[in-house]
Formats: structure tokens, C-alpha cells, sequence
């Protein structure tokens, strides 16, 4: 028994296991860049996708069952989170400089305009802007879902977290056509790499923030919540209305203002 009411994690192999999966994947990526073969690629994000359902797995349960999620841990849990949300901040942060260090000023290698000649950008209009009425709706949906477990309505918490699944899914696949679609690539001067490089990761923090909502709905459904003591999903609704801001700027500064 303990006498304190903090948390000492347990040992796991997990942090192992993941560290050792994307390093595989990376290396794969590289590989499957130059020589073509995905197979290291997909050896190594199976181990990842592996190692999150267990790592997952043994948190739901501390937390649901064990009883290990105490006010004091989930205090610190909350502040865990917004630590991390603010480094994500300074992540994308670094991109947004990157382009507008190129763009405000461009140089005489990109014939001094921009965007740069022979580049056909996409009309912010079209999937940009349908993209941004998805995450926006995707927004009010997970505040529906979070309102309904706040007010313990398992129905409505339900309904709001399949909505914002689907919408999120919705999301990936337009924001998929767009790339397959567009007439520039990553090595198309500094506009595609800050383009490709911004929205791209933007793509997958919307995959991963898809995950994390989902494993709440899963998670919902096995009543691992109540109005008291949810904040697996809350913490994933605040990356969610992160990545919902984020693309915010994203089209506005690189769609709409960075694409005349």
C-alpha cells in the first residue's frame, strides 16, 4: 500500500519498443525513399502502432481500474498536456517562420516574387476551404461530445465523438486528393518544401489526433468515463481544438495570403 498520493509508474517496455519502432520507421521512410522498398517502413510502424494499443491499453487501465489517477496525478497529467501542447506550438511555430522569412522578402534565386514562377498554387476556395469548414464543424462536435459527458449523457458524448471521427477521416482523405492532385512537389523551390513541410505535418497531427478520439469513443463505450474523471478525453480535445487553430493559420497564411 501506499501512503502518498502520487503515482510511481510501473516498469514498461513500451517506451523500448516505440523509440525502437520509429527508428525503423525512419530508417524505412529514407529507404523507401531512395531504393523504393517499404517493407522496413512498414516493419517499424507496425511496431508503433503495436506498442500505442498496448501503452494505451496499460494506461486505460490505471486509470479505470486501478484507481491510479488520482486528483494530485491528474493534476499533473493536465499540466503534462499543456507542456506538450505548447511544444507542438513552437514546432509548427518554426515552419510559419520558414515561410514567411521566404515569402516577405523573396530572394533573387526565386526571380525576387513569390510564389516563385511555374508554381500553380491551389485556390484557397476550393478543398482549402472545405477542409477548413470540416475541422471548424469537427471543433463544435467535440465540445457537443465533451458538454454531453459533462452532463452525463453518454448518448450525446457518443454521437459528438463518432461525428468528430468521421470528420477528422473526412479530412485526411480530401487533404490526401489535394497532394495527389497538386502540380508542385517537395524539391519545387522553397514553396513546396515549406508548403509540403507545414501542411504535411499539420496532416499528421490530424491522423494522430483521429487516434486519440477514437480510443476515447472506444473507451466511452466501455464506460471508462464518468462527468468526474475523463480527462484521457479531454486531453484529446484539447489537441483537437489545437489542430483546429493550427490549420486556421495554415490556410490562412499559407493558402489564402501566401498563394496570391
Amino acid at each position: 500500500m501506499s501512503n502518498h498520493p502520487f503515482h510511481l509508474v510501473d516498469y514498461s517496455p513500451w517506451p523500448l519498443t516505440g523509440a525502437i519502432g520509429s527508428m525503423i520507421m525512419m530508417s524505412g521512410l529514407v529507404k523507401w525513399f531512395h531504393q523504393f522498398s517499404q517493407f522496413l517502413m512498414i516493419l517499424g510502424m507496425s511496431i508503433v502502432l503495436m506498442t500505442m494499443y498496448q501503452w494505451w491499453r496499460d494506461i486505460s487501465r490505471e486509470g479505470a481500474y486501478q484507481g491510479k489517477h488520482t486528483l494530485n496525478v491528474t493534476v499533473g497529467l493536465r499540466w503534462g498536456m499543456i507542456l506538450f501542447i505548447v511544444s507542438e506550438v513552437f514546432f509548427f511555430l518554426s515552419f510559419f517562420w520558414a515561410f514567411f522569412h521566404s515569402s516577405l522578402s523573396p530572394n533573387i534565386e526565386m526571380g525576387a516574387i513569390w510564389p516563385p514562377l511555374n508554381i500553380a498554387v491551389f485556390n484557397p476556395f476550393q478543398i482549402p476551404l472545405l477542409n477548413t469548414i470540416i475541422l471548424l464543424t469537427s471543433g463544435i462536435t467535440v465540445t457537443w461530445a465533451h458538454h454531453g459527458l459533462m452532463e452525463n449523457s453518454y448518448s450525446q458524448a457518443y454521437q459528438g465523438l463518432i461525428f468528430t471521427v468521421i470528420l477528422g477521416i473526412y479530412f485526411s482523405m480530401l487533404q490526401a486528393f489535394e497532394y495527389m492532385e497538386a502540380s508542385f512537389t517537395l524539391a519545387d523551390s522553397v514553396y513546396g518544401a515549406t508548403f509540403f513541410m507545414a501542411t504535411g505535418f499539420h496532416g499528421l497531427h490530424v491522423l494522430i489526433g483521429t487516434m486519440f478520439l477514437f480510443v476515447c469513443l472506444l473507451r466511452l463505450n466501455q464506460n471508462h468515463f464518468s462527468m468526474n474523471h475523463h480527462f484521457g478525453f479531454e486531453a484529446a480535445a484539447w489537441y483537437w481544438h489545437f489542430v483546429d487553430v493550427v490549420w486556421l493559420f495554415l490556410f490562412i497564411s499559407i493558402y489564402w495570403w501566401g498563394g496570391k
